[in-house]
Parts: C-alpha cells; structure tokens; sequence
C-alpha cells in the first residue's frame, strides 16, 4: 500500500449494526473485528481522514436490520460522529441506490480501506464494485467477519472457511488484503 495518509484514503464501514449480534445469522467467526476496526477508525479520526459509514436498511420482513428494528442502529464501538459521512442501502453494493461514489469523487478519494460485516456479501460486492470503478481497494482481513454457510448439498460451511475463501477471492483481483496493523504501521510510517 502506498501512502495512506492522505485525504484521499477514506475508511469506508460496510453494515456495522447491532443486528449481527442476532443469532439470527448463524455462527460468526473473527470476534475481535470490531474491534479493529474501532482501532482504525480511531487512527482515521486522529488524522481528520475521510470516513463513511454504510448502514443496512433491510427491506426483508425478518431481518434484524429492518429500519424498525433496535438491530438497524451501528454498533456503539463505532458510531459514527457529527459531521463524519453516512450511506444507507437495502442491496449488497454500497454503491448501488446511494451517493457514495458521487461522495468519493466529489472529494477527491481514489483510495477506499474496508471493513465491515459480512466478508462474503455486503463487503465482497462492495469491494467488487469499488475495484470496477477504478478505486484503489484494500480490504482489512481482520477487521472483517462473516457466519457459517450452508452449501447446495446441505452441508455446513463453517465461518472460517467462508471468510478465507471470500477473501482469497477479492485478493489481487479486485483488492489488497492486508490485516489491522499492517494498515496502521503505514498510517504512521507515513505520518507528515
């Protein structure tokens, strides 16, 4: 990753709602995400980088996330705070039915750091999509997670494996998986 303290890398927080603490989901893996990404998003703040925060507004009559449901509110480890910029969707894509590339564009991001929940949905289509439209992607291995899978044959597919494999395909093709620290140590290495 190149120089990353720059106004023009936004930390971008995919879905990052009291609803994924549902066992609604299933089991879910990497219980320290929040966790860091509460560290980057401290260190995004410090140095007055962009920050976007998407939130789910499920459309689904069951879903947690549903704009009347106390799951549809973000996760108080990350909040966001007055002034720091928020995108709603009811799709997988941030970017779909939203202003987040006019947001991006419109102020000179061309680099986007992601995290966020769920590894294998809302934050694979998101990077996808950002990787097409020409944004330098990096997604944060750790400050990701997703829950167990059930495969056509009914066979469980246990949260782990779903998360490296979702991964493993974002990586090289549409973005950079690098974990927590690796992203920080460039924060500061790259520190004016």
């Amino acid at each position: 990753m190149e120089k990353i303290k720059s106004k023009s890398t936004a930390l971008i927080l995919i879905d990052v709602q009291k609803g994924f603490d549902s066992n609604y989901w299933g089991v879910r893996n990497n219980l320290d995400a929040e966790k860091n990404m509460q560290r980057l998003l401290l260190h995004w703040r410090e140095n007055k980088m962009p920050i976007v925060h998407v939130k789910h507004v499920s459309t689904e009559p069951e879903s947690p996330l549903r704009p009347t449901q106390d799951g549809n509110d973000f996760k108080p480890e990350v909040e966001p705070l007055q002034g720091e910029h928020i995108e709603e969707k009811n799709v997988n894509s941030a970017f779909i039915g939203t202003g987040l590339e006019k947001y991006l564009r419109q102020n000179n991001i061309g680099k986007v750091v992601l995290v966020g929940l769920t590894t294998d949905h809302c934050v694979s289509t998101t990077t996808r999509m950002a990787a097409n439209l020409g944004f330098d992607t990096y997604v944060i291995s750790d400050a990701t997670a997703t829950f167990n899978r059930t495969a056509l044959d009914g066979k469980n597919l246990d949260a782990d494996s779903v998360h490296e494999f979702a991964l493993a395909s974002l990586n090289g093709e549409f973005a950079t998986v690098v974990d927590t620290n690796a992203v920080l140590h460039l924060l500061d290495k790259n520190s004016d």
